[in-house]
């Protein structure tokens, strides 16, 4: 369905009276266009909303933005949120802007304009300490760049709907005031991975919590179970049984429920936790599938991964 036959004309998207009208509009993606000071978060506001849920495109030249949200309405509502950062150097860059703006006013696209600011003295700082130029310094100095480029934002910043000082603040703090303005009334989900791994061929590189089930009994070592991998209920079975395996599940899953409430405190939204034996074969894999369905009924959105199952 293209955008002319989702939106019909302004009159029945207003008016809401068809069916057809209806589910045109909530067809159409929420929009945020992302902009401000280069050195005031753009990035990481733009990491915030991804981590959201938000479809974010970065450096999306502004005249393309409509054809960005024509195509999140024909995705049937898989794309319902769209974050676009905006890097406005240029006087048609930002006239290209300003019409696309418009149009997407006349289309009865819901969207907001973030502009990230930060002070002269915030922004030479963060400049000066990765040692990189400003974009638009030339042969000048840092604050050359920065007079330059607040004088093209000015307009922009005076229309912006919602602009954050990031002069004082650290990337956790500016975390949090993206949740509050854009997480809606739910908590910020935290996503995880629960990873199977065998120890002899290594820990996972990205791996933020490693647990280890090399202290029950190996069902390698029973002859009937050996062919079979811990996806099977008689090897999950004989390792649930052994000492201390229910009781490790039961506190690994508490430890858990604390470590992802300072997560999402630390604005940390995705964890990989990495469950190993000896060959990732049978004691990882069982403990990884009762491991994430724990977080699952806890309501984390949980993804299984057994890394090296097959490999031996």
């Amino acid at each position: 369905m293209t955008e002319h036959e989702n939106h019909g004309d302004g009159a029945q998207v207003n008016t809401g009276t068809t069916g057809e009208s209806a589910e045109a509009a909530a067809a159409i993606p929420e929009l945020v266009i992302i902009s401000g000071m280069s050195g005031a978060g753009r990035s990481t506001a733009a990491k915030c909303l991804e981590d959201l849920g938000w479809f974010v495109v970065d450096n999306l030249p502004p005249a393309l933005i409509p054809t960005m949200v024509d195509l999140g309405a024909r995705s049937q509502g898989n794309v319902a949120r769209i974050a676009v950062v905006v890097d406005v150097r240029g006087r048609r860059f930002f006239d290209n802007l300003r019409e696309s703006l418009a149009d997407l006013a006349a289309k009865n696209v819901k969207r907001r304009v973030l502009f990230l600011e930060a002070s002269d003295e915030a922004l030479v700082r963060r400049f000066e300490s990765v040692r990189r130029p400003h974009p638009l310094q030339g042969d000048g100095r840092i604050v050359d760049g920065i007079e330059a480029e607040r004088d093209l934002l000015r307009e922009l910043r005076g229309d912006a709907d919602l602009v954050i000082d990031t002069s004082s603040l650290n990337v956790h703090e500016l975390r949090a005031k993206m949740d509050a303005q854009f997480a809606g009334e739910e908590e910020p989900e935290l996503r995880a991975t629960v990873m199977s791994f065998g120890y002899k061929y290594g820990l996972p590189v990205d791996a933020d919590l490693v647990v280890d089930c090399r202290f029950l009994p190996n069902p390698h070592w029973v002859p009937e179970l050996r062919p079979f991998t811990g996806l099977n209920e008689e090897v999950s079975g004989y390792v649930f049984n052994q000492p201390g395996a229910k009781e490790f599940l039961d506190r690994y899953a508490e430890l858990l429920q604390l470590i992802a409430a300072g997560y999402r405190r630390e604005g940390k939204r995705y964890v990989t936790i990495a469950v190993g034996c000896t060959g990732g074969k049978h004691r990882s894999v069982a403990m990884s599938e009762r491991l994430a369905a724990r977080l699952g009924a806890e309501g984390v959105e949980t993804v299984i991964v057994h890394r090296d199952m097959g490999r031996e």
